[in-house]
């Protein structure tokens, strides 16, 4: 049943993912990598390496896989390659909405650049 309201936590894998990985790849990452739990009541984000593109991994008596796409942008994306950073579905929010997300827990706006 899709129901994200008993989700509480949301682990960052820290730097890039290949996602072309369906379910079966993200959850043996998440074992194997980030040596999580991937049926936790938890969200596990990964970025891909243009950090345009998100996939998020949930568990709900079933495994669900969320597709982000940012058209015109880049994600801040933490890029070291640590363990999972753990964050709350707020501060996920404003990862999506182009803040960057410090160890610090805080958070820098995106500047406008133009590309010529």
């Amino acid at each position: 049943m899709f129901n994200l309201n008993n989700v509480n936590t949301v682990y960052l894998a820290c730097g890039t993912t290949d996602l072309r990985k369906s379910i079966d790849g993200l959850v043996m990452l998440v074992d194997t990598e980030l040596k999580l739990d991937p049926f936790e009541k938890a969200l596990f984000v990964f970025c891909n390496r243009q950090m345009n593109r998100l996939k998020i991994l949930h568990f709900d008596e079933g495994f669900w896989l969320y597709y982000f796409r940012l058209e015109n942008n880049r994600l801040k994306w933490p890029t070291t390659k640590e363990d999972a950073l753990k964050i709350n579905k707020n501060e996920l929010n404003w990862l999506l909405k182009g803040y960057e997300i410090r160890t610090t827990s805080k958070f820098k706006p995106i500047t406008a650049k133009n590309s010529f």
